[in-house]
Order: C-alpha cells, then structure tokens, then sequence
C-alpha cells in the first residue's frame, strides 16, 4: 500500500512539473523582438480614485529598471504627454504606436489599467488591482500582459496581550495604514505582479531567463 502512496505522489509531482509554463513559451514574443527601451503611458484609471493615475504612474519606472529595461524618464514623458493631448492613454491602447518609437526612440510601450484601489485602515490592507499590457512600437503586438490583486498589509502587533493590547494593535495598524505611502504601495504591487517578465538588455539574466518557470496571467497576493 505504502508503495503504491509513494508512486501516486511522484506521479502527481511529475505531472505538476509537465504542466509548468515557461516564460519562452508565455512571453515568446519579447524574446523575439527583444525591446531595448520602454516608455511608461499615463495609467487607465477605472477607480473612483482620481489621483490613482498619477500616483501610480509614478511607480513603474524603477521595478522596469530593475528589470533591464532603459526607461524613459516618467517626468519628461508626462509633460511631453499633456502637451500633444496625449494624456489620456485610452485613445493609444489599442492604436498604432509607431509615433512614440519615431519621435521618443521607444522600443515599447507599457500600458496599465488600475482596475481597483483600496484602503482598509482598520485591517491593514492597502490592495490594488492592476493590469500590466507591453506593447511594442514597431509591430503592435502584445509582448507581456499580467494583472494582479495586490494586497500590501500594513498590519502592526505589539507585544501586549488582551483586551487593551489588541486596541493597541488595531489603532497602531490604522495609523501604519493611513502613513503608508500611496508610492510604496504601489511600487511593490508592480514589482510583485512584474516578477515573471523576461529581462531586458541591461538584466543579469538577459537572454537567460527562457526556460524560468512563467507566472498565471491573473494572480492574488498579500505582500509585507
């Protein structure tokens, strides 16, 4: 019997292992084209949440750095943005992008839609949903898309016990929630939701990463 336990186990392992996605096979066309530089569009914001774009836009410009990728800088792009009524990254989405690799240089484009944000003082959550779309400039296809649910818990526990400990805790979390930074939140949400995109031209593991297990194209998570 015990035999037959142990066989069952490897053969589930095995199966588990087979169905694994690479990140070659998910994202074969950012291998092809291998984009060198990438220009960050203003944020889709569907929330109720106005100043969501712009604190958002501000967060994808290191996590892609740190990815390899030569990234525009976020200030002189969004000036350049409102001044060609460009602003609005809705009208580009799904639109021919050879402009920006005229006029910018830009491989690529990266394009987010936050879908959801919200704060939960009391619980400790500061949780984004946000979708991840790279498109290229030269042929207009999609290179990466990802979205992600991403909790950020801000929950803090004393070392008090009770009744008046667990006060201590609930007023100490509302104010840990209520002083972290929008940015912060949002920088770790697109670090954790970017962690399987292949790595650019500048990465240690540039044309390295093919056979690198690929992430679900929707995940939830809580992050510290």
């Amino acid at each position: 019997m015990k035999k037959y336990i142990i066989l069952g186990l490897v053969t589930l392992l095995m199966s588990s292992c087979a169905q694994q996605v690479t990140r070659l096979a998910q994202y074969p066309k950012i291998y092809e084209e291998k984009p060198l530089s990438i220009v960050v569009m203003p944020p889709i914001n569907q929330t109720n949440f106005v100043e969501a774009k712009d604190y958002f836009y501000t967060t994808l410009y290191a996590p892609l750095c740190e990815k390899g990728y030569y990234v525009y800088s976020p200030m002189m792009t969004m000036e350049l943005f409102q001044t060609e009524s460009a602003y609005d990254a809705e009208q580009f989405i799904e639109a021919d992008l050879s402009q920006f690799r005229n006029v910018l240089g830009a491989d690529a484009a990266m394009f987010t839609i936050i879908k959801s944000w919200k704060r939960n003082k009391l619980g400790g959550k500061l949780t984004a949903g946000v979708e991840y779309i790279l498109r290229s400039t030269k042929t207009g296809e999609t290179l990466y898309r990802r979205e992600g649910l991403i909790s950020v818990d801000t929950s803090v526990h004393t070392a008090g016990g009770g009744m008046f400990g667990a006060l201590a805790d609930l007023a100490a979390t509302a104010i840990a929630t209520a002083a972290t930074d929008k940015v912060v939140a949002g920088r770790k949400c697109t670090v954790y939701v970017l962690s399987d995109m292949p790595e650019g031209q500048y990465g240690m593991k540039f044309d390295k990463d093919q056979q690198l297990p690929a992430g679900k194209s929707y995940i939830k998570a809580t992050v510290k």
